[in-house]
């Protein structure tokens, strides 16, 4: 039996058809977790559905129209890269519901584990890279909104950057951090209108990237740690380290939503960072012993993993669901 609860629900699995975006990933974990007897099936707890009322404090109401009504344009449709349909607006609606209800635990217990979520490219106005609802944001306002907490940090270790993160919360002007001697990010002509944006006073955002990778217009997270291509586990749990220790000094957060990307992998198919299995799990640790350390509820989101082994996948997301039982047992 695990020392926490986690987040899942066969109506979660976003239904994709045949996508680099292996949606069946986490029935998968599930599976895997429960087989491996790291958890009961006691353990889980169903997500419950957000309503627009939840998804509205981050999104905007003509956006969730079009979502709704199935009036995307083309380029918005585009702009997804899955393909649209009444059935995965309803899954990301779900997706939303479980990490509020995630989110909900956390604070009450400490910590809690949803096998989904982290969809960190949406924006208020419209989705991007396979991210429909930013679920985090709409947990992290709901939060604020019912005066559970006042303050959040974003802990991002997607191998891309959380762009539809910053843009929710950032101010544009990034926190001083020291920043390695390679070039800046290419900047696309696009950028969102209309966007709710709030300001690095009440949600503080760390994203660890790889710089030379999707998106190309990467708008100012509290910390960006643009890593170069190729960069091993080694280097990458320094500047994690670095980060950590960077945003303690700045922020006192009352809850931590930390994003579990499984792409910094090796042999990810969309990304160009080096760490092994073994490496994940040792970022797994040092955020998840840095939250335990510092008495910060942890909320943890699975999020992308495109491994050529889809049990490659499966494997880095299991093996945070050990990290955090080992910490918090």
């Amino acid at each position: 039996m695990l020392p926490f609860k986690i987040v899942y629900g066969e109506q979660c699995i976003l239904p994709m058809g045949t996508h680099v975006f292996p949606a069946d990933k986490y029935r998968k974990i599930a599976e895997r977790i429960l087989q491996s007897h790291l958890a009961e099936s006691s353990d889980f707890v169903e997500p419950v559905r957000a309503s627009d009322e939840d998804v509205l404090l981050v999104h905007t109401p003509l956006y969730v129209e079009k979502l709704k009504k199935g009036m995307l344009s083309t380029r918005e449709e585009l702009e997804l890269e899955v393909p649209y349909s009444p059935e995965l607006v309803e899954a990301f609606y779900v997706m939303t519901g479980g990490s509020i209800l995630a989110a909900e635990i956390a604070l009450r217990e400490g910590i809690c584990i949803h096998l989904g979520g982290g969809f960190h490219h949406a924006f208020p106005d419209h989705g991007e890279g396979f991210c429909m609802l930013h679920d985090v944001a709409v947990a992290i306002r709901k939060m604020q909104r019912q005066g559970r907490i006042a303050k959040a940090m974003v802990v991002d270790c997607d191998v891309h950057q959380g762009n539809g993160t910053a843009a929710i919360f950032g101010s544009g002007e990034p926190e001083p951090f020291p920043k390695p001697a390679w070039s800046a990010s290419m900047f696309a002509p696009r950028r969102p209108a209309h966007m709710k944006t709030g300001d690095n006073g009440n949600v503080f955002t760390i994203s660890l990237h790889q710089e030379n990778n999707y998106p190309s217009w990467k708008p100012a997270s509290s910390i960006d740690v643009n890593l170069p291509d190729g960069t091993r586990d080694e280097e990458y749990l320094h500047w994690l380290g670095q980060a950590l220790a960077s945003a303690r000094e700045r922020f006192d957060a009352e809850l931590l939503c930390y994003i579990a990307g499984a792409d910094p992998y090796v042999e990810d198919q969309l990304g160009g960072l080096a760490l092994s299995i073994d490496g994940l799990a040792q970022r797994d640790r040092m955020v998840l012993q840095f939250a335990r350390d510092h008495g910060i509820p942890v909320m943890v989101t699975m999020a992308g993993g495109y491994a050529d082994r889809v049990e490659d996948t499966v494997t880095i997301h299991a093996n945070t669901v050990a990290e955090a039982a080992a910490i918090f047992r």
